[in-house]
């Protein structure tokens, strides 16, 4: 019989306060595996030899869970992927520390979160609506944009900001970088944000960045009806196993992450549909000679000349 009053290697009893994305998501889905498993807390703690309290701090995302107890609780569940047991069990034993994580205490939990999520994506899709996608901001951009944002608190901490910003740029130049497919709206090419100069630069820096192998960037035209009921940003970020994924919705410069299964099937069909209304993605080697139909290069270039 397993003794349930000794912690096995790899459960950590201390508790968290502040657990990070990660650590919450990773408890989140253990408690999706109990639940489809059809145990209550009482019954998968006694299953994998540890105490109630001990299981539901684990799904809380304060405390950490062996791999081992992982494993007789997927046990359960004949029809689980192997594959996403082994993400589940590498994404409980990470330890999560990054270049990110020295600007914790700075910018706050959300940041860092997001750059650990970015550090560790397959494919990332971004819609914007307002702004240049982050990832490919200039930092005349950025600054310009921090500098109008409407929060004290915002604009004390706006040099970190911009660093950490522009940090999260190298995932897209890294070793396995992700796949980035930027959806961006018209209306954040027009807005001149730090004026005609900064947004002339950060126009070209859009042309210069969809001719890496890993980046993809679409327009969608300001007479477009049907983006309209896309109302907010968002970035879905989807790692080597996409049941893992996450959305990340903007709102009033407030990030919430989304985790549930059906917000990334929601939000895929959501990215998918404005894939279908944006202009074809630009395309800087084709010829001007050669294109037979507007797209997203010629409308920016539209929106670039009057810019030079």
């Amino acid at each position: 019989m397993r003794d349930t009053h000794l912690a096995e290697r790899g459960d950590h009893m201390g508790l968290r306060a502040n657990p990070t994305y990660r650590q919450r998501r990773f408890g989140a889905e253990v408690r999706r595996l109990r639940e489809r498993a059809g145990l209550t807390v009482g019954e998968a703690a006694r299953l994998m030899g540890m105490h109630s309290p001990h299981l539901s701090n684990v799904e809380a995302g304060r405390t950490s869970l062996a791999a081992e107890r992982l494993g007789v609780l997927t046990q359960a569940l004949e029809a689980t992927s192997t594959t996403y047991v082994d993400a589940l069990r590498a994404m409980g034993q990470e330890s999560g520390r990054g270049w990110w994580s020295d600007y914790r205490k700075v910018l706050g939990a959300s940041h860092v979160d997001l750059a650990e999520l970015e550090a560790g994506a397959r494919i990332l899709r971004n819609y914007e609506l307002l702004f240049i996608p982050g990832l490919l901001q200039t930092r005349e951009y950025a600054t310009a944009v921090h500098g109008s944002g409407f929060s004290e608190a915002v604009r004390e901490v706006q040099g970190e900001a911009i660093e950490f910003r522009l940090r999260r740029q190298l995932v897209l130049s890294g070793r396995r970088p992700p796949h980035l497919h930027a959806i961006i709206h018209e209306a954040a090419l027009r807005v001149l944000y730090g004026g005609r100069a900064v947004m002339r630069d950060q126009l070209l820096r859009l042309i210069q960045a969809s001719r890496l192998p890993n980046v993809t960037i679409q327009i969608v035209p300001i007479d477009n009806e049907g983006s309209a009921a896309f109302s907010h940003p968002f970035m879905l970020i989807e790692p080597e196993v996409a049941e893992l994924g996450t959305v990340l919705v903007d709102q009033l410069s407030k990030g919430q992450y989304l985790d549930d299964p059906q917000a990334l099937i929601e939000y895929g069909q959501s990215f998918a549909r404005l894939s279908e209304l944006a202009l074809p993605p630009i395309d800087a080697e084709v010829a001007p000679e050669a294109r037979t139909a507007k797209d997203s290069l010629g409308l920016i270039q539209h929106i670039l000349y009057p810019l030079l």
